[in-house]
Order: structure tokens, then C-alpha cells, then sequence
């Protein structure tokens, strides 16, 4: 019986999505801090298979599931995530300065789809609260920070070249010595902070030059806005060519709704971005066309977008995925879909003859 979905789902969704999502991260934070808890969610939920180790970029993961940013964007219940068998977490997005995000409601459910629309516009705490919240973590798994530019909201003022380039480099100064790798958010489809600027030639490279200087130990991926067009992606692989610090890339959520089972007119006051099941397919002709167009000896693609069974990893991973990331899932299934995710990834892998999973990747292009 899955208890999830008889008897903690209905609960969650008897409330507004967004009130529900604080409930789950709060309760993740106090469960982590009751004793022994942990090591009985561990012992539970955790996957030993050894076909799915893999080292990413320079990093050791025990699987390559991951729950990407966005479900707990300030840290705040990394002592529980480390016990729900992730391969790795990564938090945020943290920007330089506290932000409120956009106005509520701004997160809405679609069972009917198994989707979200998600509008938050980046609430955070700010990078150096964040940053002094994870000084004191010591966690099991690779935890991922992922950074972005600061939302003022609507009715700020437009700001220039240079405060969006110093706003990343504040961030990443106050983070990268708590993170085992950086992920940048050049592309969030729900805010107006910095998502045109990088829209424009040379604009990635020019944040790559600011951050240089900084010496990021850790390796850097860039979270970029899904385009499949080879021109874009050329540009985009040639402004990194010489910034060795960059490791591989993740697609954000599109901007524009996909086709949905609700009808148009009953999304007019749901602004914002789906995230779930109907994104899978565009992101996976991303994932495909910039795996065959990049150097894999040295970037790595993190699939992110419709993520609810071991086969919609798995596609990911063949099409060329190094590691694979969850969140819409984890609020339709709960946090056993990690542990049925890996169990049943391993079974594909021993179907197709693959004795790892570091030979399936991007298998499909063979």
C-alpha cells in the first residue's frame, strides 16, 4: 500500500498547492531533526544497486536520480533529503538579495495532466543567509546550489548589464565554497529578473568571464531555456569553449504551455510555466540534439522535465543524460517514486545488457 497516495496526498491536496508544498518542506525539516528518523527513512528508502554509481564531472553519486531546485529553495530540510534515497539534491534558486517572488496564488495543480504550473517568481532568503545556513550542513550527497538573478518584482526598474552580472557574482561568491556544484539559472520562465538578457549573443560568455576570476572549485552547469534550434546551441557550446570551470547544461521549463487536458480559457488567471509530464517530450529533443552536438568528453547533460517512472529516466538517460533530476513527481508519488525509480532503472539497465549506467548513456544516438 502505498501510503502516500491514500492517506498523505489526499491531506496535501485538501489544501492550496502552495500550502502545501511549505507544509511538506517544513515537515521534511522538523522529521530531520527527531532522532533516528532518518536512519529509518535511510533503511527504507534507499537504493544499493551498484550499476547505478556513477561519477559526474568530477563527482561520486550512489544513483543518478536527483531532485532538482526549486522544491526547497533555501536549504531548509537538507538533513531529511539526504535519507529519501536521491542520488543527489540540489536547492534554490538563490539569489543575491531576498526576494518575495510574484504575488500568490502562483502555484496550481493539474492532476489531469500530472503537472503544475508553477509562478513563483524565485522566493528565497538570499544568498547570504542561505549561505550561512549550509556552512553548518553536513550532508551525505552531492548537494547542488542553484543561482539566479535577483526578482524585484514586476514594477522594478530595469536593470543594467552590469548589476546583472554583479548580482550572479555576489551570489556565487557567497555560495560556491557550501556547494559540491553550481548550477546557474540563466533562463527562469516566471520572472523578469535577467531571463531576456541572456536571450542575447554573447551574454552567456560575459558572465562566464565575470566569474573567472572566482575560482569555482566545483564544476558549474548552466540551466538554460529548451531550444533544440543547432544555431543556438552552437552559440551557446562556443561562448563556453574556453571556460573550463563549465561541466554540461540542464533545459529549464519552457516559457510557453504546452498542449494540457484543461481547456485554454481555464488557464487565463494561472500564469506561469507547467512543469510535469507535458514537458517530457520538448525536453528530450533538447537533451538529444545538444548531446550529439557537444564534447562529452567533457560536458554532461542533467535531464530535468517529466520524470515519474524508470522508463521516462531511463529515455532521458539514452537520449544522453548523465544524471536525471525529479520534482513534479515527488508531488504526485511522494517520496518512494525515488526508490521505484531506481529499482526499476536498474531492471531496464540488465534488460538491454548494460552492466552500468554510464554505458547507456546517450545509447540512443548508437
Amino acid at each position: 500500500m502505498n501510503l502516500y497516495k491514500t492517506l498523505v496526498r489526499p491531506l496535501l491536496f485538501s489544501l492550496d498547492a502552495e500550502t502545501a508544498h511549505h507544509l511538506a518542506v517544513e515537515g521534511c525539516r522538523w522529521m530531520g531533526v527527531l532522532p533516528g528518523v532518518t536512519n529509518v527513512v535511510r533503511r527504507c528508502l534507499e537504493s544499493h544497486d551498484p550499476m547505478l554509481k556513477t561519477d559526474v564531472a568530477g563527482l561520486q553519486f550512489d544513483n543518478p536520480i536527483g531532485l532538482a531546485a526549486g522544491w526547497d529553495k533555501n536549504g531548509r530540510a537538507l538533513r531529511m533529503l539526504d535519507a529519501l534515497g536521491f542520488g543527489f539534491v540540489e536547492i534554490g534558486s538563490v539569489s543575491a538579495r531576498g526576494s518575495k517572488g510574484n504575488p500568490k496564488p502562483r502555484l496550481f495543480r493539474l492532476p489531469q495532466d500530472s503537472a503544475v504550473i508553477v509562478n513563483y517568481g524565485l522566493p528565497n532568503d538570499g544568498a547570504e543567509i542561505v549561505s550561512t545556513r549550509l556552512g553548518s550542513h553536513r550532508g551525505r550527497l552531492p548537494l547542488g546550489v542553484n543561482i539566479v538573478k535577483t526578482n524585484d518584482g514586476a514594477n522594478a526598474p530595469a536593470c543594467s548589464d552590469e548589476q546583472i552580472l554583479s548580482d550572479y557574482e555576489f551570489s556565487t561568491r557567497q555560495l560556491h565554497p557550501h556547494a559540491d556544484y553550481l548550477m546557474f539559472n540563466l533562463s527562469c520562465p516566471n520572472s523578469q529578473g535577467g531571463k531576456s538578457f541572456f536571450s542575447e549573443p554573447a551574454n552567456v560568455g560575459r558572465l562566464l568571464e565575470r566569474l573567472a576570476p572566482l575560482q569555482i572549485q566545483s564544476p558549474v552547469f548552466l540551466k538554460i531555456a529548451p531550444n533544440h534550434d543547432p544555431g543556438h546551441l552552437e552559440n551557446l557550446l562556443t561562448q563556453c569553449e574556453r571556460f573550463e570551470f563549465v561541466r554540461g547544461f540542464c533545459f529549464n521549463l519552457p516559457s510557453k504551455k504546452p498542449m494540457l487536458s484543461i481547456a485554454p480559457e481555464h488557464l487565463i488567471d494561472k500564469p506561469g510555466a507547467v512543469a510535469g509530464r507535458p514537458v517530457a517530450a520538448l525536453i528530450n529533443d533538447c537533451i538529444s540534439e545538444l548531446y550529439r552536438r557537444m564534447d562529452r568528453d567533457r560536458y554532461i547533460v542533467i535531464g530535468a522535465g517529466g520524470v515519474f517512472t524508470a522508463q521516462d529516466a531511463y529515455d532521458k538517460i539514452r537520449l544522453g543524460a548523465s544524471l536525471v533530476q525529479v520534482y513534479t513527481s515527488m508531488i504526485y508519488e511522494g517520496p518512494s517514486v525515488v526508490k521505484r525509480i531506481c529499482t526499476g532503472l536498474a531492471e531496464l539497465l540488465k534488460r538491454d545488457g548494460f552492466q552500468h549506467v554510464s554505458e547507456a548513456v546517450g545509447s540512443a544516438h548508437s
